[in-house]
């Protein structure tokens, strides 16, 4: 019983945190002056992704790296079809009012560089190198994209920016981004920690694990964000916290990882679960390319897929 209180514990966590990060994310935008995609594509995509980091590093240490691997392709599959499917069955993503093609090539391109040096069969301190050198210059581009678009335009319009304030005190931005990295990781340790033992009772295999429950845990900061993005009508908050948290995934946390040992790959995730994540990141290019809304339709369709996805993973 007492795994289950905390479980839910850990999820109240991450709803109120997911929540308060977005309010910081989108406030510091307009302080900044730069659009809320950018900053969703940094500073919201890192700090909901600091529990798969935690995790990796924590799998790798304790000789456990399948963990690891398993967590970040389970996560980015999960990502997509999950966290984009729940928010907009609740409330349709209008994907069509954000351009979002540029950095959604950068994560297809960061998907197929994943692919390719895991067909080595190992990440090593080498390719952790790689991975990270690819992050650096995809932050680099953010960032004069970021000063391009603070120097072109001197006013950024928030009149259809639900409760956005652009005259917010720094010290209240702050307040709401300090709360929502420490509540989101904090949140996430809890129902993982706890989901896990609850599985474990019920002789759910390690591997299973990582690609399935713990992959789910580690992206419900993704998935409190993107709802409370979506129900506030932030776009772009939902759509940029994704892209940028699967690239962030792909190359910073496997790269960072690899630092504390070696993450050899399964078969198994070059068999299928590598090409499930591929494929689901391709199921975003009309969406992307045609600017098409994804509405309720199209998010139970993406819940359906993951759903069978990992009822493939168990069964």
């Amino acid at each position: 019983m007492m795994a289950w209180l905390l479980c839910g514990l850990g999820l109240a966590i991450l709803l109120l945190a997911g929540d308060s990060l977005v309010r910081g994310a989108v406030n510091l935008s307009l302080r900044l002056g730069v659009p809320a995609l950018i900053v969703s594509l940094t500073v919201v995509a890192f700090g909901t992704s600091a529990p798969e980091l935690l995790v990796a590093i924590k799998a790798v240490q304790e000789g456990a790296p399948g963990i690891a691997l398993g967590n970040v392709v389970g996560s980015n599959t999960a990502n997509i079809l999950l966290v984009l499917g729940i928010p907009a069955v609740l409330s349709i993503i209008r994907t069509s009012q954000c351009n979002s093609r540029k950095t959604y090539l950068q994560m297809l391109a960061a998907s197929v560089l994943f692919f390719a040096l895991a067909s080595f069969g190992t990440f090593t301190a080498v390719t952790g190198v790689i991975l990270l050198s690819v992050l650096a210059l995809v932050l680099w581009d953010m960032f004069r994209d970021a000063m391009a678009h603070r120097a072109a335009c001197a006013v950024v319009d928030v009149s259809e920016i639900e409760e956005a304030d652009p005259d917010m005190p720094w010290w209240q931005i702050s307040i709401y981004l300090v709360l929502g990295m420490i509540g989101l990781p904090l949140g996430a340790h809890l129902l993982v920690t706890y989901a896990s033992v609850i599985a474990r009772t019920y002789g759910v295999t390690e591997t299973a694990i990582g690609l399935t429950l713990v992959a789910v845990g580690t992206s419900l900061p993704e998935l409190a964000t993107s709802v409370m993005a979506a129900l506030r009508r932030q776009t772009d908050v939902a759509l940029g916290n994704v892209i940028g948290s699967n690239m962030f995934n792909l190359l910073a946390i496997v790269g960072i990882a690899t630092m504390f040992g070696p993450i050899p790959v399964d078969p198994g995730f070059l068999a299928f679960d590598l090409w499930v994540m591929l494929g689901a990141s391709l199921l975003l290019i009309p969406f992307v390319f045609q600017c098409r809304d994804i509405s309720r339709l199209w998010g139970v369709a993406f819940s359906a897929l993951y759903v069978g996805y990992v009822a493939t993973v168990l069964f």
